[in-house]
């Protein structure tokens, strides 16, 4: 099945389309009313929006750094997942996104990388669930199982308000434990409530798609002992038809489902393309022209 990704309501329904994934909630901030025809989309714990007005809600690293645009690799500002207040709002857009569509996608989950978070609250809770599991809070081990606890039980709480299929957005890292170390993303956890694992590859031209088929490949691996499936997200802004189709044929190989990323008019050209050319060559007996 093939799917769009994007912030413009019109393009749900475009027939090219087996399903459609609406952003009410972005990683700017932007809010939108969930709407009935698509899998309504959420960003948790990234949001420009929330962390400019209120910096005390950003994660802080170990020597105080903000997880905010301003760091190295942040494409966007974080917000920490045990503030509470933070993820009563989230839950909220939960379910009323449910409430109008019961199948619901959970975009950016997660902490915002291994060194975060140390704010005051993170330490107090981490030392809490030390004591409680008579776990050496110095251990790391300890610490990143803490972390995905968090995370776990966040996604937990939003599939009980979510009655029909729950999407979650992984990063597109498979190697063995760099999910759980990286944004405390335990995948067999997780396994127990997500029915469908998105995997964003993202690139400006898919001129080469070798390591499109390595990390594809890795996540079949990675999620084959558990009861879930996986699809790809491909990026189709301003990439050629034809490497686009490439790509698309890559994706097929391994995911269930292959979604395309804010550019419904170049994803539905290319999946045009794709139909004329399967039908091209194809020959005719002269018998059916009469059935």
């Amino acid at each position: 099945m093939y799917g769009v990704v994007t912030r413009n309501e019109d393009e749900i329904d475009w027939p090219e389309f087996d399903r459609g994934f609406y952003e009410v909630k972005d990683v700017t901030g932007r809010a939108a009313e969930p709407l009935s025809n698509a899998v309504n989309m959420i960003s948790c714990f990234g949001d420009n929006a929330a962390a400019n007005e209120s910096p005390e809600l950003v994660p802080v690293d170990a020597d105080g750094n903000l997880a905010t645009r301003d760091r190295t690799y942040f494409d966007w500002a974080y917000i920490c997942p045990t503030n509470e207040k933070y993820r009563a709002g989230l839950l909220e857009i939960v379910e009323d996104a449910a409430a109008a569509n019961g199948d619901v996608r959970l975009d950016d989950v997660g902490f915002p990388r291994d060194e975060y978070c140390h704010c005051d609250r993170c330490t107090r809770l981490f030392g809490e669930w030390a004591d409680e599991h008579e776990r050496d809070p110095e251990d790391d081990e300890a610490w990143f199982e803490w972390r995905t606890e968090v995370i776990t039980d966040f996604v937990a709480d939003a599939a009980d308000r979510i009655p029909g299929r729950l999407y979650l957005t992984l990063y597109p890292d498979p190697y063995p434990g760099h999910l759980h170390r990286r944004a405390g993303l335990d995948v067999e956890a997780l396994s127990d409530y997500v029915d469908e694992f998105v995997v964003p590859l993202y690139d400006l031209d898919y001129g080469t798609t070798y390591w499109l088929e390595t990390i594809a490949r890795g996540f079949v691996s990675l999620l084959d002992p558990y009861d879930v499936d996986f699809s790809i997200e491909l990026y189709a802004v301003d990439v050629d038809v034809d490497n686009l189709v490439h790509a698309i044929e890559v994706a097929d190989e391994y995911a269930t489902d292959v979604l395309f990323g804010y550019d419904a008019s170049n994803a539905a050209a290319t999946l045009r393309r794709m139909t004329a050319d399967g039908k091209e060559g194809k020959t005719f007996r002269p018998e059916d022209a009469t059935r």
